[in-house]
């Protein structure tokens, strides 16, 4: 593994996404010469969805790998270098971690080592952590194939693509119970599948979705999971098989006289059984991070909302935002980060000249 540097940049981003590919496009734009790394998901979830009708500026509606690869020509065309990588590690020196401090502290608190998973190391003066959140899946035969064609992480982004058909929610939770509720604007039928009995969601939650069983638009599938989705990419989902059990948790008692095997017509399937975010190699550097791995930043008014308590390291987009998770809003964020940066960056600026001049003085 080598120690030694391949490159120093004054900004290094992680992720192409909508946030990262924001970021490196205002970055660009204030003469910071970012390097963005594509991490193991380039374009990340936008990429998944094949048509995204919720973007400003695009009435007809645009591809997501499209729109990506639109974004990522516009970054290049302001100076940002896009390269294959994967961010593993960030290092940060001790010095620098806790609290946020100014260049007129007296201690170099730069530069912040990136390394990727394949040993090589940079350097930089700025981070922007726009890695994203990826969304669980469950793994079953047809969920990937036909995944952005009737199988989607997201009901705000793809809801409104099915209108009039019956849809299958997957979950039990916060997030299953809200997409339920969201989908009943355009669904016949919004059918939430929970493989146990009790839910993990809030009661405002439940109440709110049980008000909507009550009206006849939500049928609740308790003690029931989804086994595979059929359909093909041409004409979408066709059907879903499901397997129920009264004891809960039908798919690891398959054998059991118990247990139902049957097959359910509906025309799309959310999945929604939570993000994880992809935050792994900001564990040891100081960063604040939630007890789900979401990115903890200044926030507030004013600037420097996207930073993080790592002077210099900063965060947008799904990394941050468990909540939202809307194109617009990560992008936004990027935005953001680009600035604070830019203005983290403007301030090492007067330290920086100070030591040149010092340094001359000395020869």
């Amino acid at each position: 593994m080598s120690s030694e540097a391949v490159e120093h940049r004054r900004l290094i981003i992680a992720g192409t996404g909508i946030a990262g590919l924001t970021a490196a496009i205002y970055a660009g734009r204030s003469n910071n010469d970012p390097l963005v790394f594509e991490g193991d998901e380039p374009g990340g979830q936008l990429t998944l969805t094949s048509d995204v009708a919720n973007y400003p500026g695009f009435p007809d509606g645009i591809g997501g790998t499209e729109l990506i690869q639109d974004m990522k020509e516009q970054a290049e065309q302001f100076g940002a270098a896009l390269e294959h990588g994967i961010v593993e590690r960030v290092d940060v020196p001790e010095q620098r971690s806790g609290a946020r401090r100014t260049p007129s502290d007296g201690d170099s608190q730069r530069p912040l080592r990136v390394e990727l998973n394949t040993g090589d190391v940079y350097t930089c003066d700025a981070f922007i952590a726009a890695s994203g959140a990826s969304a669980r899946t469950l793994g079953v035969p047809g969920e990937d194939e036909l995944m952005g064609f009737g199988v989607s992480t997201c009901a705000t982004c793809d809801g409104a693509f099915f209108r009039g058909e019956d849809m299958l929610v997957v979950g039990g939770g916060d997030a299953a119970f809200e997409e339920a509720d969201f989908l009943t604007k355009f669904a016949d039928t919004v059918y939430l599948v929970h493989r146990r009995e009790n839910f993990r969601a809030e009661d405002y939650w439940v109440d709110r979705v049980m008000e909507k069983v009550e009206a006849g638009e939500v049928e609740v599938m308790r003690n029931t999971e989804l086994l595979e989705v059929h359909g093909d990419q041409e004409s979408g989902v066709d059907h879903v098989t499901l397997a129920q059990n009264e004891e809960g948790y039908p798919k690891s008692n398959l054998d059991d006289p118990g247990t139902e095997t049957f097959d359910f017509g509906v025309g799309a399937v959310f999945v929604a059984i939570g993000h994880t975010p992809n935050t792994g190699y900001l564990e040891e550097t100081g960063v604040e991070l939630d007890e789900t791995g979401y990115v903890e930043t200044v926030g507030g008014e004013g600037g420097d909302q996207t930073a993080t308590d790592v002077d210099g390291l900063f965060a947008a987009g799904d990394v941050v935002d468990f909540h939202y998770q809307q194109a617009i809003t990560a992008g936004g964020m990027g935005c953001k980060a680009a600035m604070d940066a830019d203005d983290y960056l403007e301030s090492l600026a007067p330290a920086e000249a100070g030591a040149e001049t010092a340094a001359e003085a000395d020869d």
